[in-house]
């Protein structure tokens, strides 16, 4: 598999090149320059999770991996259920993880993957959440030798769940407090990355959606969602996707270019840099607000030249795609309304992706959002909004009470540089 800089296109890498460097000069995202598309594909709808996701991912990266299919199936390890969440719309629910989040699919690929491609030298991945990211990427690389990981999340901007999944592991796993906004933090990141002398002495890695093996590995679930469809309701398919940093939404139109029949929907809070941009043609990023739906507060999405990049690729056209954007209180009715006509129980990112859906459904479409994160991590915004008291799963009630250890740090690299030097004793 080629991969080039979409910054500077002369830096063309490999998979397994570009899963180590994570990010490219200045700052650049790897992507392929063309998809060819899956042959058969409602023959491979019909295999099961683990094998389909397989092949699919084999013939996105060829055969760099000896052991790929091995990796799927220790990554995968969980469902992707589609759930009837209301007349012809479906819930895909992305939360049966061991951190109840999307991001566990990706995060997991890609720990295997590193893993498999690293070779001897120390890596230390250094990544940025607004919400779910963290715990997954931490679980994911939880006790692996050789591996240090520095989870960065803006203060008092994700939920009490969120941060128990991130700072309770100790051993290899930092957490990082971060008195600003995910913006801030995705900045420390990439000034990171732009400082070579640092990045070559602790082996410097991102496990954002900024690294393509996340963003491959996401591109599975939409076609296990269209699997338990029938083949009459996979032929008029929309998906509504909750977008934040739009890592999620390129894995789906990814999906899209190998073959599988979609439109999709882009579906945003109050930061709504991209519903703007597609209205007006100004990118015009604002202050990121804070919301509800937290993982989705990011004003300047890394993801977005992807999409671009694959709309251009593929001759399709921005104009394409429904959006829509919510305020809390219109989440909050969107969670309130859905609860009382089926008892489907929404937290906030799900509900904004239900609404845009629900208000953008044609007749005859089949509607699947994404339920990117288990209800009850966001249990205080449910309860209060629902007037419910939801249980706790296991993997949450197990770490709730445990008490967090995390550094307070300001939205400044040098101290963030100085910092990750003495943890990591260099």
């Amino acid at each position: 598999m080629q991969l080039f800089n979409l910054k500077e296109k002369t830096q063309q890498v490999s998979f397994a090149e570009a899963v180590k460097l994570g990010i490219g000069h200045n700052q650049g995202l790897f992507f392929m320059d063309k998809l060819e598309p899956l042959d058969n594909i409602e023959e491979l709808l019909k295999l099961p999770l683990v094998e389909r996701s397989g092949k699919i991912l084999r013939h996105l990266i060829g055969d760099e991996i000896p052991t790929l299919e091995d990796i799927v199936k220790s990554a995968f390890v969980f469902p992707a259920p589609l759930v009837k969440a209301d007349a012809d719309i479906y819930a895909l629910e992305l939360f049966h993880g061991p951190t109840l989040a999307f991001k566990d699919f990706g995060a997991r690929f890609m720990a295997r993957v590193l893993s498999a491609v690293r070779g001897d030298g120390h890596l230390t991945i250094l990544t940025a959440t607004s919400g779910d990211t963290g715990a997954a990427v931490a679980d994911a690389f939880y006790g692996q030798p050789g591996i240090d990981v520095v989870v960065l999340y803006p203060k008092g901007k994700i939920s009490a769940l969120q941060e128990k999944l991130i700072a309770t592991l100790g051993g290899n796993i930092r957490a990082v407090e971060v008195d600003g906004t995910f913006d801030e933090c995705q900045d420390l990141v990439k000034q990171a990355f732009d400082d070579s002398q640092f990045r070559a002495q602790v082996g410097l890695n991102s496990a954002n959606s900024i690294n393509i093996s996340r963003l491959l590995a996401q591109v599975c679930y939409y076609f296990e969602a269209a699997a338990q469809l029938t083949p009459e309701q996979r032929e008029r398919l929309v998906f509504s996707v909750p977008c934040g940093n739009f890592g999620n939404i390129t894995a789906g139109l990814i999906a899209k270019a190998l073959g599988l029949k979609s439109r999709f929907m882009i579906s945003c809070n109050a930061n709504d840099t991209v519903p703007r941009y597609l209205a007006s043609g100004s990118w015009d990023p604002h202050a990121t607000i804070p919301t509800l739906s937290n993982a989705m507060d990011i004003s300047r999405p890394n993801n977005w030249p992807r999409v671009e990049a694959l709309v251009k690729m593929q001759r399709w056209q921005l104009s394409d795609f429904d959006c829509g954007s919510l305020t809390d209180d219109e989440t909050r009715a969107s969670m309130q309304a859905l609860y009382k006509k089926t008892g489907y129980v929404l937290e906030p990112h799900a509900a904004i992706a239900y609404q845009v859906l629900s208000d953008h459904l044609k007749e005859g479409e089949t509607g699947i959002f994404l339920g990117t994160a288990h209800p009850a991590k966001f249990k205080e915004t449910v309860d209060s909004t629902l007037g419910i008291d939801l249980p706790l799963p296991k993997a949450l009630a197990d770490r709730a009470l445990l008490p967090a250890v995390k550094t307070e740090l300001k939205p400044d690299y040098a101290a963030l540089k100085t910092f990750m030097l003495k943890e990591l004793g260099l």
